[in-house]
């Protein structure tokens, strides 16, 4: 029986059941920008709340966690980042550091800031990040920028915590269900924020949402989870008829006050001037989708020099917090997906009211492709039956 999008049936899935919610709706990790408050907002809903903890030390992340567990029972995602730095940022010269701070020296100083001195990298062990989830107990573990080893993914299963890994690439969504996730999360370059690529350079997995979810869903065998450019109830739908099982949406819950985007952010994401988006490895040394404005400009000119990340990401607050507390947009890094100009809401709850009934409205007449749709394993089993 062909269930359709519009009715209880699309929130009964394989996504819905492993991570035990009611709606297959996972908010994005946001990750310098999540808040306990969303998070918990999104769970509570129903949802998967998100916490982006990469740029964390492990004891801020036992704190998140134990906040975040003090205010919801349901389960809610932990996300880290594998790839911790660029393999050049442990080398990284004094001199590097003072080409890359003269683009952004004279805002530095018209926003009142003070120019920062060159310190050498401390990093912070993705291993260290990881004990921490294990020892709080966490329900799911999403993470980008690669595959844990199996000795981290044998822990996590052990103790029953869903993982859910990204890929901007079918070879990445395969590589993924080879190592034993549980749900692939399926990010089009239409996505805000970084490009969580890591079998090829990110510039060449600049995939679109549209033509990577299907192409993943017939390559796994697992729940797929469409990200990238999906901003509203028509996007959900549209991810379901690809073949998705659930949507991740970040620029649509970064517009809501409970996030953790300050007010000129979200003002450039529901007053119209979030219409551009680009490309840059200016904010962080890392390729992101942000809202085109003077500072990514400038960072994206030839010849502009950029710090390995975390490096870059580090220089560029220096600017950021003295701009913010300035009022001068122009000088931030606005993080959004191609789909900003959709946003709207500026409650989290509101937000899923709309998207929930929205989708069952829009829904009604539109087959949910997933709920019908036999895995591969099974098509392949019944025409090997048939041809018996």
């Amino acid at each position: 029986m062909a269930n359709r999008v519009g009715s209880k049936a699309w929130t009964d899935n394989r996504l819905t059941s492993r991570l035990g919610l009611e709606y297959p709706i996972i908010q994005g990790p946001l990750g310098g920008l999540s808040s306990q408050r969303l998070t918990v907002a999104v769970s509570n809903y129903g949802g998967l709340g998100s916490f982006g903890a990469h740029g964390l030390n492990p004891e801020a992340i036992r704190k998140v966690i134990r906040e975040i567990k003090s205010l919801t029972a349901k389960p809610f995602a932990m996300n880290l980042w594998v790839s911790m730095e660029d393999e050049v940022a442990l080398t990284s010269t004094e001199e590097a550091f003072r080409r890359s701070l003269s683009p952004l020296a004279k805002h530095i100083e018209s926003v009142g800031g003070v120019k920062p001195s060159y310190l050498p990298y401390e990093p912070i062990r993705f291993e260290d990040q990881v004990q921490v989830l294990l020892e709080e107990g966490i329900s799911v573990f999403s993470f980008i920028y690669g595959i844990p080893s199996k000795q981290i993914l044998d822990e996590f299963r052990r103790q029953g915590v869903a993982l859910i890994g990204t890929a901007t690439t079918v070879d990445e969504a395969v590589a993924l269900e080879q190592a034993g996730v549980d749900v692939i999360a399926a990010s089009g370059f239409e996505a805000g924020g970084h490009r969580g690529s890591f079998l090829q350079a990110s510039e060449d997995s600049l995939t679109g949402t549209m033509a990577l979810v299907p192409q993943v869903v017939d390559a796994v065998r697992l729940p797929v989870v469409a990200a990238g450019g999906i901003g509203d109830a028509r996007g959900i739908v549209a991810a379901f008829a690809l073949g998705a099982e659930g949507v991740q949406m970040g620029t649509a819950f970064l517009a809501c006050a409970e996030s953790g985007a300050n007010a000129l952010h979200r003002k450039a994401l529901l007053s119209g001037q979030a219409k551009q988006t680009a490309l840059t490895r200016g904010f962080t040394g890392r390729l992101g989708r942000g809202i085109k404005n003077r500072l990514l400009d400038e960072l994206n000119q030839k010849g502009t020099e950029i710090l390995p990340y975390p490096l870059q990401r580090a220089l560029v607050r220096h600017l950021a917090i003295p701009a913010e507390k300035a009022g001068r947009p122009e000088l931030l890094p606005l993080w959004a997906g191609q789909n900003a100009n959709l946003s709207r809401c500026t409650d989290v709850h509101a937000l899923l009211d709309t998207l929930v009934t929205e989708v069952s409205e829009i829904g009604g007449a539109v087959q949910s492709w997933s709920a019908h749709r036999q895995p591969a394993q099974a098509q392949d089993d019944q025409l090997t039956g048939e041809s018996r």
